[in-house]
């Protein structure tokens, strides 16, 4: 039988049973591929991910209860504090991940992301689709590789949006973020991706580095407060810096536990 330490950490929050929840282990050697799948299957969280050392920093993989995904941020965050809190490692942070090199600080009380600027694309085939949903014949939809995004009038119609699961599983494999301009931060968002076993996602760094390139040209400024309106709900401040957003978060650690495997 082989033990494995596992932590679970609460992302995008100063408190327990705030922000998303992701599982992480760090390993020596990756496992099968099988293996990781079933402990993401089994913690049942958006994501489980496994952390590996390479020869220049860290090696970093992201599982949803169903499958393996491209691009996960509060796992990230996630991760980043486990290394850097828990187990005492110094200094920046570098993941390299399937988009590339993701680099992370400790600023202070929170953590900074440093991601890639993925900047919204014109939807094209979707847009009936994206309508039916939104019970809407006018609307503002753009996209990016792995997601659909449609902005709502205000952050009511953010919060009021009811989504029809069965429906934006028919979008596979892009999940859906709705977005509005916020009352009390520059914009407000929700995401759904039931394809991936996530009916609706706490809180998403990875939505970001779309949503903030667009509310930046949309608002005129760089610097942005954004949160997510989930019933969990999480705060990032983010900035767009170039080709890269900068997205600072907190974190909490909820539980360290061995697991088992045979």
């Amino acid at each position: 039988m082989k033990t494995l330490t596992m932590y679970q950490v609460d992302a995008f929050t100063t408190e327990l049973f705030r922000g998303n929840p992701a599982a992480v282990l760090v390993l020596d050697e990756w496992l099968p591929v099988e293996t990781m799948q079933n402990i993401a299957a089994e913690n049942n969280l958006a994501e489980t991910a496994f952390v590996k050392r390479n020869a220049t920093g860290w090696d970093l993989r992201w599982f949803t209860p169903v499958h393996e995904v491209n691009f996960c941020g509060h796992a990230t965050l996630a991760s980043s504090h486990v290394l850097l809190h828990e187990l005492g490692i110094k200094g920046e942070l570098v993941f390299e991940t399937r988009v590339g090199a993701l680099r992370v600080n400790k600023k202070q009380s929170v953590y900074q992301l440093d991601f890639p600027s993925f900047p919204p694309e014109p939807v094209t085939n979707l847009l009936p689709a994206l309508k039916d949903i939104t019970a809407r014949e006018n609307i503002t939809a753009f996209q990016n590789f792995e997601n659909v995004f449609i902005e709502l009038e205000n952050e009511q119609a953010v919060l009021d949006f009811v989504p029809d699961l069965p429906k934006i599983t028919g979008l596979d494999p892009f999940g859906l973020v709705i977005t509005g301009k916020g009352e009390e931060h520059d914009f407000v968002s929700r995401y759904f991706a039931p394809h991936a076993g996530i009916p609706e996602d706490p809180v998403t760094g990875s939505i970001h580095s779309t949503l903030v390139p667009y509310w930046a040209a949309k608002l005129g400024k760089n610097h942005l407060s954004a949160f997510q309106r989930s019933k969990r709900g999480g705060h990032l401040l983010c900035e767009l810096a170039d080709d890269r957003v900068l997205i600072s978060g907190a974190a909490v650690t909820f539980m360290k536990a061995e697991i088992y495997l045979p």
